[in-house]
């Protein structure tokens, strides 16, 4: 499955690399805390537990993933190109078809929380 949110804010993709990195998401979301860096990844409290997490700059953004959750759940944070390339683009996936109610409901509290970190900051 896959959520978007499209966010009316201008920036770069240096912007978002510089500002979005393990040590300030909790600058970002309520539920995500940093707790320590495991060689090239690092351990987050999420609303769902604790998560080995990886990190990465990409082309546009940063992708941040959940590595050993159920569901393989990442999430990318982009600018520069479609579907609005002027925006950022906060996009997540899971690795199921169908999902609960309850989890969908979740996830969406999770894309609300990144969406508006990310108007605050930029």
């Amino acid at each position: 499955m896959e959520f978007f949110r499209i966010i009316d804010k201008q920036t770069s993709e240096a912007q978002l690399q510089a500002k979005i990195h393990p040590k300030s998401i909790e600058e970002f979301t309520e539920s995500m805390m940093f707790l320590e860096i495991v060689e090239a990844n690092f351990i987050g409290l999420t609303l769902w537990g604790e998560f080995n997490i990886s990190y990465n700059k990409i082309n546009g953004g940063v992708r941040f993933a959940l590595l050993d959750c159920p569901n393989a759940l990442s999430w990318t944070i982009t600018t520069g190109f479609p579907p609005e390339k002027d925006k950022i683009i906060l996009h997540c996936t899971i690795n199921r078809t169908k999902i609960t109610i309850e989890f969908i409901e979740e996830i969406e509290d999770f894309m609300d929380e990144w969406e508006q970190g990310l108007k605050q900051t930029f």
